[in-house]
């Protein structure tokens, strides 16, 4: 009987190595694994290289990932904000590193990743320092810059709820990058509002099949 679902999740997170590339969905604090974050912290991996859309929000989460100093690079489209200034600290003082990628190449990549793919062209950051470095090409009289995809080991995303197949549904804006991370990494761990029996999630909702899922766990189960 298949059961992604477990009450455990430090059996999982502590197996996580240093080094690890662990991509962490979330727009802000929207539709980010707060409490599964803040888990990881408790068996401090270091060196992490840390995918999400921006270098953390707030005091809580990816924040204190970053504030626990095991993070050694962000791979991000934005780094700077406005109610956190611990990543902008660390990165004054050369405690981390960047990889700045536009929100929409970074999407794509990940996207690329998912879908198998070797590379994409895309018109975003040509003629401009992003592109320094990197092979162009001029296509149908338009100009590209060719990115790779990127890849994790280790996928930690929200969802709104869950079935034991781990299949997935989301609520409104916490969507965002959890569906295309799903698919990027190589282990994909779920922490979910709420599971649900097998066939309560109607088939035409389920955004992220349980394929690409490995671990759920409940928000309520997470230490």
């Amino acid at each position: 009987m298949i059961n992604k679902v477990t009450t455990d999740i430090e059996i999982i997170l502590k197996s996580i190595p240093d080094g690890a590339r662990i991509m962490t969905s979330g727009f802000g604090l929207a539709g980010q694994p707060v409490e599964l974050i803040e888990a990881l912290i408790d068996f401090g991996p270091k060196d992490l290289i840390v995918i999400n859309n921006n270098a953390a929000s707030g005091d809580r989460g990816l924040t204190n990932l970053l504030r626990a100093g095991l993070v050694k690079k962000m791979i991000c489209s934005f780094p700077k904000a406005s109610n956190s200034t611990v990543f902008e600290d660390l990165y004054k003082a050369r405690k981390i590193e960047l990889d700045l990628v536009p929100q929409g190449n970074l999407a794509c990549r990940i996207q690329a990743a998912g879908a198998g793919l070797g590379a994409v062209f895309t018109p975003t950051g040509y003629g401009t320092k992003i592109a320094e470095g990197k092979e162009t090409r001029c296509i149908d009289g338009k100009n590209y810059v060719l990115e790779y995809p990127i890849h994790a080991d280790y996928a930690l995303i929200y969802a709104h709820q869950a079935d034991r197949w781990g299949n997935l549904i989301y609520r409104k804006a916490a969507r965002n990058f959890g569906p295309i991370m799903a698919k990027a990494a190589k282990t994909t761990i779920a922490q979910v509002h709420d599971v649900v029996e097998l066939g309560h999630l109607d088939p035409e909702h389920i955004i992220t099949p349980g394929i690409f899922v490995q671990h759920v766990v409940r928000v309520g189960d997470i230490k």
